[in-house]
């Protein structure tokens, strides 16, 4: 069900909930937190919305979008609630701001009357994010922070900005992409013979914050020298760790398949696809505690050396797959919101 509040107030909204929740029983109190997406209104916000949904079905919370609309227009809120089938298993209020009520101050007073009492707040910028999310106004209410610098309009620089201005409760999706690739290298390592890693090598994708924050972690917890390479493909391709009886190596040149080679053992096939944006965020709602880790890789980064284009090739006709033959024909010219990765 999706009610319209049209040139509304935050105290409206705030009497329309209760009286949803009253009349028809549709909105259940147990929530676990209140989930605050930030964009600009556009067709953004409906892919921003679904994402929300999906990781309100393991996280139980109350979603506000607040939608920054034209700021030459007329000061107006246009409110809209959704709850029932229109809204996963949370309730979603959008916030359209428009005039001074889109500026930043503005949307976090509407804001606060509408956070759940005694719940963590956790902010999330879907495309372009503040350059210190920590100050920005919306983010002095959150517990966490999260961005996705792969979104942006220039990832560059905005992945620069998280590196410049991270603090403690940030965290970016371009790290969470990188779960599983981190999972399956840390347990490779279990395997003996267990020898030192004496050095490390990475490559992906030209632009790919992601393969800058694999090399940054991987210098921060091994410790050793990490080169940072260019290669044919989208986002992260390689990981290859050297050790004295031989390297680790995992393999991504197409983007869905992986491929973990040790020595002494056969090559292994890794379903690897790269992760969607309602995956990548379930994940981050799952902590709300500071993400250590990643401050030290997003530190560890001025550490890592650049490298030429390498190719991963003749690593993969060596596997005996098919998967260099696939390419990476599905490298998206602009991400969408809901699998931007390059991760």
């Amino acid at each position: 069900m999706i009610v319209d509040l049209p040139s509304s107030t935050v105290s409206a909204v705030n009497k329309k909930l209760v009286e949803l929740r009253e009349s028809g029983g549709v909105l259940a109190l147990g929530r676990v937190l209140t989930l605050v997406i930030v964009t600009d209104d556009g067709g953004a916000i409906e892919r921003a919305i679904e994402a929300g949904n999906s990781a309100s079905r393991e996280h139980p919370c109350r979603v506000i979008v607040l939608a920054r609309g034209q700021r030459r227009a007329a000061a107006r809120l246009d409110a809209q609630i959704r709850v029932g089938g229109d809204a996963g298993a949370s309730e979603v209020v959008v916030l359209r701001g428009y005039g001074a009520l889109a500026a930043e101050e503005a949307g976090a007073g509407m804001v606060m009357p509408l956070l759940l009492p005694d719940a963590p707040v956790v902010a999330w910028w879907p495309n372009e994010a503040p350059a210190v999310p920590s100050t920005d106004a919306i983010g002095r209410l959150a517990a966490r922070r999260i961005t996705d610098a792969l979104s942006a309009k220039n990832p560059v620089r905005a992945f620069e900005q998280r590196r410049a201005g991270h603090a403690e409760g940030d965290t970016d999706l371009v790290w969470t992409r990188l779960t599983q690739w981190r999972a399956l290298l840390a347990a490779a390592l279990d395997f003996p013979p267990h020898d030192t890693i004496t050095s490390a090598a990475v490559s992906g994708e030209a632009i790919s914050p992601s393969t800058d924050l694999m090399a940054g972690w991987l210098a921060a917890r091994l410790g050793v020298k990490v080169r940072r390479s260019r290669a044919d493909g989208a986002g992260m391709v390689s990981v290859r760790l050297e050790r004295r009886s031989g390297p680790v190596e995992l393999i991504r040149p197409d983007g869905r398949t992986g491929t973990l080679r040790q020595p002494g053992q056969p090559d292994r096939l890794i379903a690897l696809a790269r992760r969607t944006v309602p995956d990548c965020l379930a994940e981050e709602l799952r902590r709300l505690d500071p993400d250590e880790v990643y401050g030290e890789a997003l530190a560890a980064i001025g550490q890592i050396s650049r490298g030429r284009s390498s190719s991963v090739k003749s690593s993969t006709s060596r596997a005996g797959t098919s998967t260099a033959s696939n390419g990476a024909s599905d490298r998206p010219g602009k991400p969408p919101a809901t699998d931007g990765d390059r991760g």
